[in-house]
This record gives C-alpha cells, sequence and structure tokens, in this order.
C-alpha cells in the first residue's frame, strides 16, 4: 500500500493478514455494524467504533496501532467535514427561519400552471436542497406539497414525489451534503469537478424519478387524503419575507464559487497564476459556504427582520441537531482509516484486477448491500468509499469524481423499513407501508439506478 493512501500522520497498521482473512475481516466488521444498527438499535456512531476494533482484531492489527489509526481518521474526517457541515446548516436554518424558503415556493407556483405543478415542486425541492439536510428539507416542504395539493386540486403523491426526488438526489450526489462530501475527502476527489458532474448527472435522474415516476406512483398509490389542516405553512410565513432575488443569489452563491473553482483550474491550469490562486482561494468549500452564511445573516436574517440576537440565535441553534451527523460522519472516517491501514483498500484493487470489475460498479455494488443492509445511506457512503479508495489512488480528476456519484447513487438503493427516511415520508404523507413501499422506495431505487446508468457511459467519453 502506498504511503498517499494513509492520512496525514496515520500510523501504519501491520497487515500481514492474507487476502483471505481480511475479507473476513471487513465481512465480520459490516456484518457487526448492521446487526448493531438494525437488531440492537446501536447508534451508528457507537457501531462504526466497535466494527473498527472488530475489522482489526480479526486482520490482526495490534490494538495501540489501532487507536491511533481510528483517531487519525475520526480527526481528519471531522476537521475536513464538520465544518462544512456547520456551515451548511446553519445557512438552511437561517432559510427555514427567515420565511426563504416560502419566497422560493410562492414565487415559483405564482409563476406555474397546475399540468406543470410536479415539475415546479422538483425544481423548488431541488433549489432547497442545495444548502439544507433530506430531513429538513422535509420538514419544511411536506407543508409546501400538502399546500399546493390543495390549492391546485392535484394529487398528492403526483406533488410529493417530485419534491422528495429533489431533495434525495441533490442528498446523494451533490456536495455540500455529509454523504458526497465524506466520499470526496475519502477519495481525495476535485469538490468543483464531482459539484459539476454531480448537477450533470441529478438533473435527468430527478426529471425521471420525479416527475414521470410520479405519474406512475399515483395510479399505484392512489388518491391521499389531506390533512384537515395546513397551519404549519401559514405559521411559517412572516410579515417581512427575503426578496426572491436576494434568497436565490445566497443559495446558488457557494455553487457558482465552487465550479467557478472547477472552471479556473481547467481553463487556466496554473497554480502560480493570480487569477487561478484568486478562484482556489473563494472557491474552496470552506470559504464558499462560509461566505453564502455570512451573506445569508443579512439578505436572509436581516430582510426578515431579525435583530442581531435572532440572528445570532438563529444561526447558533442550528449546530446543536447535527452533532450526531458529525460524529457518526468522524467514526466513519476512523472505520475508513483502518480499513486502508489494515490492507482492506489494497487487498480490493488487487481482487478488482483479477476479476476485471470497473471500480465505479464495485463502488455503487457495495454501497447498495450496505445501503440495504443498514438503511442508511450516509454509513453505506462512508463504508463503501473506505473499501475502495486504493482504486482512486491513479484516477484522473474526472473519473474519482464519478467513482464518489456512484457511491453515492448505491447509497440511494432501496429505502425500507430500516431506513429513517422511510417512517419519515411515510407519516408525513399518511400512507400505509406497502403504499409508501411503492411510492417512496420505488423512487430511491429509480434514483439509484438511473443515476449509475448515466454515470458509467460518462466514464467512457470523459
Amino acid at each position: 500500500m502506498t504511503p498517499t493512501l494513509l492520512a496525514a500522520g496515520a500510523p501504519a497498521l501491520p497487515h500481514t493478514a492474507s487476502n483471505g482473512q481480511l475479507l473476513l475481516a471487513v465481512l465480520l466488521a459490516i456484518g457487526a455494524i448492521v446487526l448493531l444498527i438494525t437488531r440492537f438499535k446501536l447508534h451508528p456512531f457507537l457501531a462504526l467504533t466497535l466494527g473498527s476494533g472488530l475489522l482489526a482484531a480479526v486482520a490482526g492489527a495490534p490494538f495501540d496501532k489501532l487507536l491511533a489509526s481510528f483517531s487519525t481518521g475520526f480527526g481528519a474526517t471531522v476537521a475536513s467535514v464538520g465544518l462544512l457541515i456547520g456551515l451548511g446548516t446553519m445557512l438552511g436554518k437561517l432559510l427555514a427561519d427567515s420565511g426563504g424558503a416560502n419566497t422560493i415556493a410562492d414565487t415559483v407556483l405564482a409563476r406555474t400552471g397546475p399540468k406543470l405543478l410536479p415539475w415546479a415542486m422538483a425544481l423548488i425541492a431541488a433549489v432547497l436542497g442545495l444548502p439544507l439536510f433530506f430531513e429538513v428539507g422535509v420538514v419544511l416542504l411536506v407543508p409546501i406539497v400538502l399546500l399546493v395539493a390543495r390549492r391546485g386540486n392535484a394529487p398528492l403523491i403526483a406533488i410529493g414525489i417530485p419534491a422528495l426526488a429533489g431533495l434525495s438526489v441533490l442528498h446523494g450526489l451533490v456536495p455540500p451534503h455529509p454523504g458526497p462530501l465524506v466520499a470526496v475527502d475519502a477519495l481525495h476527489a476535485d469538490l468543483g469537478v464531482t459539484l459539476a458532474l454531480g448537477l450533470l448527472i441529478a438533473v435527468p435522474t430527478l426529471i425521471v424519478a420525479g416527475p414521470l415516476f410520479g405519474r406512475l406512483a399515483q395510479r399505484w398509490v392512489g388518491p391521499l387524503e389531506l390533512p384537515a389542516e395546513t397551519a404549519p405553512v401559514e405559521t411559517a410565513k412572516r410579515e417581512r419575507t427575503p426578496r426572491f432575488g436576494a434568497v436565490l443569489a445566497t443559495i446558488l452563491l457557494p455553487v457558482v464559487l465552487m465550479l467557478g473553482k472547477a472552471l479556473a483550474d481547467v481553463l487556466v491550469d496554473d497554480p502560480k497564476a493570480t487569477v487561478q490562486r484568486v478562484f482556489d482561494f473563494v472557491g474552496s468549500p470552506l470559504i464558499a459556504l462560509l461566505a453564502a452564511t455570512l451573506l445569508a445573516m443579512f439578505t436572509l436574517g436581516r430582510a426578515a427582520g431579525f435583530d442581531k440576537g435572532k440572528v445570532s440565535e438563529t444561526v447558533g441553534s442550528a449546530l446543536g441537531p447535527i452533532a450526531g451527523i458529525v460524529f457518526i460522519v468522524g467514526a466513519g472516517g476512523g472505520f475508513k482509516q483502518t480499513l486502508i491501514d489494515v490492507g482492506v483498500g489494497q487487498a480490493v484493487s488487487e481482487w478488482s484486477g483479477k476479476w476485471h470489475v470497473s471500480a465505479l460498479l464495485l463502488g455503487w455494488l457495495i454501497a447498495v448491500l450496505i445501503r440495504l443492509a443498514t438503511g442508511s445511506a450516509t454509513v453505506a457512503t462512508i463504508t463503501a468509499a473506505g473499501i475502495v479508495a486504493p482504486l482512486a489512488a491513479d484516477m484522473s480528476t474526472s473519473h474519482s469524481a464519478l467513482l464518489v456519484l456512484a457511491i453515492g447513487a448505491g447509497s440511494l438503493f432501496l429505502s425500507h423499513v430500516n431506513d429513517a427516511g422511510f417512517w419519515l415520508v411515510k407519516e408525513y404523507f399518511g400512507m400505509s407501508v406497502g403504499q409508501t413501499l411503492k411510492s417512496w422506495s420505488v423512487m430511491e431505487t429509480i434514483i439509484s439506478v438511473v443515476a449509475i446508468a448515466l454515470i458509467l457511459p460518462l466514464s467512457l467519453v470523459i
């Protein structure tokens, strides 16, 4: 295993075990993680931590080295990803509390006819999904979906599926969401290129899984009774709300800055050039999200009538709920580093060469299996990225970005009863388990399959 595959300062664990022993270690560790999460309802942070210990024990690595390796992976991941998750959450909280989300929804819907409502909801969800975590986006969008369905006399599923698809596609494929960010970090992919290719894949995927599948899902599920109250939407509106242009500009600012960096890297291609150095700085994820968050304090918070204290309170309250996410991501980084240091990644690289398996397809399949077993897209992404990380070492910039997207696509496959998102959607839309499987679960599977079906041929031409 080459030293460049290790995190900075990570101690190399002795890994004299055979490939068969390493395979057994991986299967037992992942099996333990799955069992601890699904059967014993253990928090994923603890499950990943214990799984790392089991992995090293079966692989024959000394425990003192394991602790240092796990800690290094944990710290490196939190340092690179945790800050971005925090800034993204602050931006999303300002968007929600200021009424900016309603501004986007009202403006788009005012210009949309009844036949275009599913497409409008997909667009709204995609725009709002850029800075919002999936769960936050669902809570924010469901009242809007209910209101749109009521006002437009439209079938709830035909409106709801495009909205859910917009959130899910962005969550799985487009940074700065936690899953893609972790994979970018693990595979040392270029964030700007991943963002650009992620958006390229996301658009057709959203069209198929959203408005088009929504028509079919409506027939399968049938009419759903709308809740009698839509108070959450009415109470979410404020006397003063940000203007549409300001909200849109704030949401898109980090995307534009990161895409600008990627474009400058391609067109200028001179690290010493002043133009590229400027774009590399302002287009780095941390600076881009920091700039958007600071801007949002004025364009969203102050525009909604928040005083300085209210803005500070809103931003501060965003951090508490994401502590669990940050610890899960960090533990996933520790597990990933343990996988690499005991030699699992190198063994997978050798196996894939002998079997002539596409790295993109392998990453997708591993993520699919872990997603089906654990129900967690984030755990699936973290684990799959750690296993296939060595395969990205000799890849081009575009192909390592596509590997990130392949893993992200696999992590969305077939959400079912072991996924918290499954129950969240079921309860909000008032569906039975069977109806949720026919709509939400199939939609997630379509996203995963369509995305990998676009990624594989794209890898042949770029």
